[in-house]
């Protein structure tokens, strides 16, 4: 029988001054490599004493298996069902970056991309300089206005990526993402999943087509893969739900556009290092009950399958987390929204270590944090849509269930 998580805890949430942060090292799950993960080869006294005092587990983001997306995988974690709530990234990248969307709007999230004819041979073409993205995408601006009748516009969002908003009468985003995947394969053209979706997914061709022109004789960022189309989705608001002032503290415009999505508070940092987010959490800590702070690095380094990178973020964010430690929250979970190992070079479907810290879990079961510690912790494996629960009965916020 299927429970609507949220709407049964709505019954059971009491409003308390506990506080609870959530820190979201994203990608942070990882398998072995040279006897190691990340997380075992980095030094993190400060995880590993947080350890020492936590209940520890493992998530299964989606179902076991399935190699979750960043929004499925934040979904889970704000207790979102990411099989009921299915959004695509183009909403939440473009929500990320402050555009607006309309009933009219479609939007979606692009990748500058490097092509040899028409074979995809890197998905990110290098990674460029966000500043240079920018200028790819005002010359996209000023060749591209309209394709069948149908406004197109592009904005700028970090290093690779973009957004990129269709707006006209009759468009639907049931549409498959356009990008192959991998390096190595052919272009992958925009292509519907429902009859009604037939003339959006035509113009996104039509409008790769024509980037592929307009971009034909820059050195590497020569062509644009297209996914995440979206039009702007009904969920609940995490406040509401929840009966806790939210905010999230963000780099990448994703996570921003996710958390806003579900109703957050936006915090500005100034910087991009775990210690200026950390910063940021101390500034605002009065403000709300409620903090989801999101490390990006663990991700993209894992992606490009760069272990020492992935082990030198690690070693950052412990580095920083004492000045998370002295604001003393009531409740700390420490987590990833996926799994993204070196050696796939990518997201994957293997489970996500978590630890809760609070004055009701059972400290001295755990000695370090990592993947299999987690494994053998007190909390078992879990699917990441029950952490929520556990946060809030950690911070004293359910009422007993039944006589």
């Amino acid at each position: 029988m299927y429970v609507d998580r949220q709407e049964f805890l709505q019954k059971l949430i009491t409003k308390t001054d506990s506080k609870i942060v959530m820190l979201v090292m994203d990608g942070i799950g990882d398998t072995v490599v040279n006897g190691k993960t990340p997380l075992q080869a980095a030094k993190t006294p400060n995880l590993d004493k947080v350890a020492t005092e936590s209940d520890l587990g493992q998530t299964i983001p989606v179902l076991p298996g399935i190699t979750p997306g960043s929004g499925p995988g934040h979904l889970g974690l704000f207790g979102y069902d990411p099989i009921k709530y299915q959004i695509g990234r183009g909403i939440l990248e473009a929500l990320g970056i402050d555009v607006e969307v309309g009933e009219k709007d479609v939007v979606a999230r692009g990748n500058f991309a490097t092509i040899d004819g028409d074979i995809v041979v890197d998905r990110r073409a290098g990674r460029p300089a966000t500043e240079e993205s920018k200028k790819i995408v005002e010359k996209l601006n000023e060749n591209i206005k309209e394709i069948d009748g149908v406004k197109v516009q592009f904005y700028p969002g970090k290093e690779h990526r973009f957004v990129v908003k269709l707006t006209g009468e009759g468009l639907d985003d049931r549409i498959e993402d356009a990008d192959p995947q991998k390096e190595g394969l052919p272009i992958k053209w925009a292509h519907a999943t429902h009859p009604e979706a037939e003339k959006t997914a035509e113009i996104f061709t039509k409008l790769m087509k024509q980037i592929k022109e307009v971009l034909k004789d820059e050195p590497k960022i020569n062509f644009a893969l297209i996914r995440g189309f979206s039009k702007y989705p009904n969920i609940p608001k995490f406040p509401e739900v929840y009966k806790m002032r939210a905010a999230a503290i963000a780099v990448y415009p994703m996570y921003k556009g996710l958390a806003k999505l579900v109703g957050m508070d936006i915090l500005e940092v100034d910087g991009e290092t775990p210690a200026d987010e950390f910063e940021t959490l101390k500034k605002h800590w009065d403000e709300y009950d409620f903090f989801y702070v999101h490390i990006k690095k663990t991700d993209s380094y894992g992606e490009d399958g760069n272990f020492d990178a992935k082990v030198h973020v690690i070693e950052m964010v412990d580095e920083a987390l004492p000045k998370l430690l002295e604001l003393n929250p009531d409740v700390l979970v420490v987590t990833g929204d996926h799994s993204t190992p070196v050696a796939i070079s990518g997201h994957s479907w293997h489970p996500v270590p978590f630890m809760i810290k609070s004055p009701y879990t059972r400290a001295g079961l755990s000695k370090t944090f990592d993947e299999f510690e987690a494994a053998r912790g007190s909390m078992g494996t879990i699917y990441a849509v029950d952490l929520m629960s556990l946060l809030m009965g950690n911070a004293r916020k359910l009422e007993k269930f039944g006589a």
